[in-house]
């Protein structure tokens, strides 16, 4: 990301004052006459109506495979059903977001919700849906397809219900949130040339009650250790670089694992490892993947910093051990930079969220996450993450389920938080 901004989120509101209130707003009175609009209270109808579609969606894009890097098939069609519900222009852009813009009356500004298209399964993964009870299991079938389907369905409620509003509004489907995605897919509608997006509404996550306001960053690497590689016993003595990776991570837990016990939350954790040949074989190459995250980038620094000095640490040590030999050398590769940051909680987004969630009977939750979310909150852009709705659970496991326990509810908070934010001639 080449783009910076060094303004703070309350001089990006003094820019743009359509997004603002007064200190006097009343969030909570705001959300409740808009959804006393009888175009909102339409649509409220029409969320519920269409619980059996919202499912077949869920099910049908679902038993689509969207591996990392992989997900054009799901984005195709993806695109196909934002189209079908008609009123909006779509694209797919040049690393695969689908976009869908519905005009405002006015068009001054454009706010944006969004859900992910990928899923952390590789190819090959088995997707069929199959249904227990009141559940239907799939891996992916929560995160976040259902995102993905509720972003649909406001879509089609707010068509369906002819709801105004005064902004342009992006439904928006992203490729590249999970793992090594790296957050691709919102980094390009982020990117320095990109078309302003005024205010970003992710959503991810189970909880109906869940704002997100606070971006969890994180770094993460490749790193993978290198030598000439031999027999394990003509070739003894040798460096071995599968001894390098272990010497690393030994002395990387012992020193982070001390480092993360105070100040503001951070993790580290070592994800994959591989390389090597055979059991009787010097490797010539072996690797690991580790992932660092933190609330504070200070503290993400720091731990980076471990990381590194363990890096060079293990290597004079395993090179000194076998002098002699041909010396082993280390690549480290930053696959991952998702930056952190905070919206103010008197950011009217996060107050018409909060509100939002309280109309609809729910006990709002502020919440930190990892999410598409990171970079307009880094940018200073108006951003939070809600949730997908229903029950679910196993999350990133093959038993990943979902439930349609009060889903709507979560579709109707969408729509709220959207309809707010985008403003409606209503309410001039």
């Amino acid at each position: 990301m080449k783009r910076t901004f060094t303004f703070t989120i309350s001089f990006f509101l003094l820019l743009f004052p359509s997004i603002t209130h007064t200190q006097q707003v009343d969030y909570d009175e705001e959300i409740r006459t808009i959804a006393q609009y009888p175009a909102i209270k339409k649509a409220f109808q029409v969320v519920l109506k269409l619980e059996s579609r919202s499912e077949q969606d869920l099910i049908e894009l679902t038993q689509i495979p969207a591996p990392p890097f992989k997900e054009e098939k799901r984005a195709a069609r993806y695109a196909e059903l934002l189209q079908e519900a008609g009123q909006v222009s779509v694209s797919i852009d040049d690393v695969g977001n689908v976009i869908a813009q519905r005009t405002g009356t006015r068009g001054m500004r454009v706010i944006a919700l969004a859900a992910h298209l990928d899923t952390v399964f590789p190819e090959g993964t088995n997707v069929k849906v199959r249904r227990e009870g009141n559940q239907l299991l799939a891996p992916g079938i929560g995160d976040d397809t259902r995102g993905l389907v509720l972003v649909l369905t406001v879509l089609r409620a707010m068509n369906a219900a002819n709801v105004k509003t005064r902004d342009d509004v992006l439904f928006v489907g992203t490729v590249g949130e999970e793992g090594l995605g790296d957050l691709r897919g919102v980094k390009h509608l982020f990117r320095e040339d990109s078309p302003r997006i005024d205010a970003f509404i992710a959503v991810d996550g189970g909880s109906s009650e869940r704002v997100l306001n606070h971006a969890i960053g994180s770094y993460r690497y490749k790193i993978s250790f290198n030598g000439p590689g031999g027999h394990s016993w003509s070739d003894f003595g040798l460096g071995n670089p599968a001894h390098a990776l272990a010497r690393t991570i030994y002395f990387f837990d012992e020193e982070a694992n001390k480092y993360v016990t105070a100040g503001p939350r951070t993790s580290y954790n070592i994800g994959r490892i591989g390389g090597g040949t055979s059991v009787n074989s010097i490797p010539f190459e072996n690797w690991f993947e580790v992932d660092m995250r933190s609330t504070d980038p200070e503290r993400l620094d720091g731990i980076d910093a471990i990381l590194h000095r363990s890096v060079a640490r293990a290597m004079k040590e395993q090179n000194e051990q076998w002098q002699g030999s041909e010396e082993l050398t280390v690549n480290i590769k930053m696959v991952g930079d998702r930056p952190s940051g905070t919206v103010n909680v008197k950011t009217p987004l996060i107050q018409r969220a909060l509100a939002a969630t309280r109309f609809l009977g729910g006990e709002p939750q502020l919440s930190t996450g990892s999410t598409d979310a990171n970079i307009p909150i880094s940018l200073g852009i108006p951003a939070t993450t809600i949730g997908r709705g229903g029950k679910g659970g196993g999350s990133h496991s093959l038993q990943e389920w979902w439930s349609n326990i009060d889903g709507h509810e979560a579709i109707q908070k969408a729509l709220l938080i959207l309809v707010a934010t985008a403003g409606t001639p209503e309410s001039n």
